[in-house]
């Protein structure tokens, strides 16, 4: 226990808040991004769509050395608008990182549950007066449930362990943007063992805990 609270208060408590942030941002934006490759097509919808699944395959830590060309100081943005958004090696950066790790694990159950609905449910609703949107709040959004509660399960589990993005972005400042995976890194790094130790036993235990809430919400019918 000692070993765990000398080593853990401040990442456990940026973690815990990255993690909030980046379940928010993926309930509005990933929601968003799997109804449009749903629903949508237009020009640039296989681009959107390989985009979006990405870092399912790319390493993290290159993608990571992109976000910081693209939004470092002298980045690609800046040069770009003459606009620096003062987001790396800042807490702020550590939510991108996550959101960007997770997406794909959101957006695709989402998508591919939407793509299995019967298009009769719209025609059906669309006789009984329901609009698009009063159709997807009303039908479709209480049936995506079980591939919400996945995409968000699976997608918050990839932002509490992510690594290489972070490390990249984030800069890995201790007391900043030291979340608990990158405080496992350190410590083993700094030869401290009791703490690698603890920090692991607690991620351990949280993606059990994500596990069973994937088998008793993500399955439901």
């Amino acid at each position: 226990m000692s070993a765990w609270m000398s080593c853990s208060s401040s990442s456990l408590g940026l973690s815990v808040s990255v993690l909030a942030a980046t379940l928010a941002a993926q309930l509005v934006l990933g929601l968003a991004l799997a109804w449009v490759l749903a629903r949508k097509r237009f020009p640039g919808h296989g681009l959107l769509d390989s985009l979006v699944s990405l870092p399912l395959v790319f390493p993290p830590i290159v993608i990571g050395y992109l976000l910081l060309l693209a939004l470092g100081r002298q980045g690609w943005l800046a040069s770009a608008t003459g606009w620096s958004p003062n987001i790396v090696f800042q807490p702020a950066a550590l939510l991108i990182a996550a959101f960007i790790a997770g997406l794909p694990l959101m957006v695709k159950p989402v998508q591919n549950s939407m793509n299995s609905l019967s298009p009769r449910l719209r025609e059906a609703a669309a006789t009984l007066g329901h609009g698009t949107w009063s159709y997807f709040f009303r039908v479709e959004l209480p049936l995506l449930r079980p591939a919400l509660a996945t995409g968000l399960i699976l997608s918050g589990g990839r932002a509490l362990g992510e690594v290489g993005i972070s490390l990249m972005v984030g800069g890995n400042i201790a007391g900043r943007t030291e979340t608990l995976t990158l405080s496992i890194y350190n410590a083993v790094l700094d030869g401290n063992t009791d703490c690698a130790n603890a920090l692991s036993c607690l991620l351990g235990l949280t993606a059990l805990a994500c596990f069973w809430a994937l088998r008793r919400y993500g399955n439901q019918q």
